[in-house]
């Protein structure tokens, strides 16, 4: 059962870096009305991994692995949670603009996106991924017990 959940983790954190990944990608070209509506559902995929991420997480802490006595007295995984949470907070800047394009797109318009905006969202989607790979790190270095102050 351990063996799932880390594949099921993994799998979420994959999942969680490609959409990032698409997102940037889309954010870097014109914006249309099919990139936007591609945008909206691609942001959906980004929460559920998320979530999934974090549920998933959040089991393999509790009943599986180490146990959480081991995590919780660990630095690395601290800063884990803390990128985790940095990329979850800015994450809603992304989805409050996508989602503030529904009506527009219901209509067939193309949302309008100034350059200054665009640039904005492709930073934070860039901070987000970077989050990422810092986590990535994090669970590196509490697999070799790097961080453990117990």
């Amino acid at each position: 059962m351990p063996a799932l959940f880390a594949f099921l983790h993994h799998l979420a954190f994959l999942a969680l870096a490609v959409t990032l990944t698409v997102q940037l990608v889309v954010l870097g070209q014109p914006l249309t009305v099919q990139s936007a509506r591609k945008l909206g559902i691609v942001d959906r995929i980004v929460g559920a991994s998320a979530v999934a991420l974090l549920i998933v997480g959040l089991l393999r802490v509790y009943h599986f692995e180490k146990g959480a006595d081991y995590y919780f007295h660990n630095a690395a995984f601290h800063a884990k949670l803390a990128l985790f949470a940095l990329a979850a907070t800015l994450s809603a800047v992304p989805t409050l603009q996508f989602l503030a394009w529904r009506r527009e797109i219901a209509r067939g318009q193309q949302p309008q996106l100034p350059e200054r905006r665009r640039r904005w969202l492709r930073i934070i989607v860039h901070t987000e991924l970077t989050a990422l790979v810092g986590m990535a790190l994090c669970g590196a270095l509490m697999a070799k017990g790097i961080g453990y102050f117990g």
